[in-house]
């Protein structure tokens, strides 16, 4: 049983020392030379101003979180569109009430004002 383990074994063994390898040659052929221009921050092709740790608002997460949301909405798509010739009308009835429900929860939050910037 630990025979069908050994390619597996041999696959990590050799990936694990080609990225050691990899990380030792590079820290020794590659040219190290420091300077204040390259040891400077830099932000989006202009100077770091401000606090790196400035508070964000909250309706960014909540928009990141609904992002999240629907786009796992898509990843349940997929499956359910290849198998829909096998399970049929319930398969058809049982997604348009996840998605309906999906659908009443985007329209809430629309009239709440959640995807509103000031």
């Amino acid at each position: 049983m630990l025979a069908e383990y050994l390619p597996v074994l041999v696959f990590l063994s050799v990936g694990f020392a080609m990225a050691i390898l990899m990380l030792l040659l590079g820290s020794l052929l590659s040219p190290r030379r420091p300077g204040e221009a390259k040891d400077s921050p830099f932000e989006c092709g202009f100077e770091a101003f401000g606090d790196a740790r400035m508070k964000f608002d909250v309706r960014y997460y909540l928009v990141a979180i609904l992002f999240i949301i629907f786009d796992l909405e898509i990843a349940f798509l997929f499956p359910w569109a290849v198998v829909l010739d096998k399970i049929g009308l319930f398969g058809l009835i049982a997604m348009g009430i996840f998605l309906g429900i999906l659908i009443i929860g985007f329209i809430y939050e629309w009239k709440k004002g959640a995807l509103e910037w000031e």
